[in-house]
């Protein structure tokens, strides 16, 4: 599962799927990818800090987060970091 911020969605991930220089070579050799969840979070600084934290999370538990969908506030609480406006 990759992990990732971006100020526009669409945009990075039509970068990844069409396997140009602009997407993470991880996901070029993958097949078709998917877009299974997006939280917009206050701050870029935040956000890197959700990115970090949900990358050290297991498989299971990145399961589990997609399931439960938090939306940004709800994410950070779930990270156990401080939501800031």
């Amino acid at each position: 599962m990759y992990t990732g911020i971006t100020t526009d969605v669409q945009r990075r991930f039509s970068e990844h799927s069409s396997g140009g220089g602009n997407g993470a070579k991880y996901l070029r050799s993958g097949g078709p990818l998917q877009l299974v969840y997006q939280s917009k979070i206050g701050t870029r600084a935040l956000a890197q800090k959700a990115e970090h934290a949900v990358k050290k999370l297991t498989k299971q538990k990145k399961e589990s987060l997609v399931l439960k969908n938090p939306e940004g506030p709800a994410l950070l609480a779930m990270l156990g970091l401080p939501f800031s406006r």
